[in-house]
């Protein structure tokens, strides 16, 4: 469905990606993991038509996304890290918008956006102004318009930001059953366990390269040490910052309670 081929971004002298490679099948959900700057932003803005490569190549279906960027984003859902939304639409004028731009016959999605719009609590509130909302409303407004069109392909980065306990439950359930349902998946986020739930295979970056990568069964194997102690977060904390957690905590701990005289 999805494939990064050797990808690279150049910002003058500076590598953000250097030759990122990896695919999705339908039905997979690959999670993307790496600590801050090792380029999961840069990639997804690569993937999503945002930024063009300096070099290597995104391809859909086995044709570059260059070739038809329209259609490509138009089998695109996009919940972006940080959603930068009109605050002088009501939620409704939001998706309404949305679902013209993407061509959604009136009647469809009347019915899909009040559906959604019920399933994440936004219903009694779609008609006030985005400008009011709290940044989880935000964030499930953009989920609803990422999922109106039902796309082939999902990039999902750092959904879960801002939301409350009930809602991130939902959505983490809805991305499973994305997956199950034979949707492409890419989810990027900064938090382990959730990427350890939800995906099928991962990708772990750093300094903007891949230092890892395989199925979660492949992954959860590697992290174990001689004797099975190690998890998958302290062997991801390994390969990715290459620090002792429980080491930086333990001085961290020691640091703090240290008498003040």
């Amino acid at each position: 469905m999805l494939e990064a081929r050797a990808l690279t971004k150049r910002y003058g002298g500076f590598r953000a990606v250097r030759e990122v490679s990896f695919s999705i099948r339908p039905g997979e959900l690959l999670g993307v993991v790496g600590p801050n700057g090792a380029g999961k932003s840069t990639i997804v803005r690569m993937l999503t038509g945002l930024a063009e490569p300096t070099s290597g190549s995104v391809l859909f279906r086995g044709e570059p996304i260059s070739r038809d960027l329209e259609t490509y984003k138009r089998s695109l859902g996009y919940v972006p890290e940080t959603p930068d939304l009109y605050g002088f639409l009501t939620g409704w004028e939001y998706l309404e918008m949305v679902a013209t731009l993407r061509g959604l016959e009136r009647h469809r999605f009347r019915r899909k956006a009040e559906a959604m719009l019920d399933g994440l609590t936004l219903f009694p509130h779609r008609h006030n102004l985005i400008a009011g909302y709290s940044k989880g409303m935000r964030q499930r407004i953009v989920v609803i318009s990422a999922l109106l069109d039902d796309p082939a392909l999902l990039i999902l980065d750092e959904p879960f930001s801002g939301l409350d306990v009930t809602s991130a439950l939902v959505l983490r359930r809805l991305i499973g059953m994305l997956a199950r349902a034979g949707k492409a998946i890419l989810f990027s986020s900064p938090v382990l366990e959730q990427v350890d739930q939800l995906c099928s295979h991962l990708l772990l970056l750093r300094h903007g390269a891949t230092v890892a990568s395989g199925t979660m069964e492949e992954m959860r194997a590697g992290s174990a040490g001689r004797a099975g102690e190690l998890s998958l977060e302290t062997r991801v904390m390994q390969l990715t910052e290459q620090v002792d957690a429980g080491e930086v905590a333990k001085n961290l701990l020691d640091a703090a309670m240290a008498p003040s005289r």
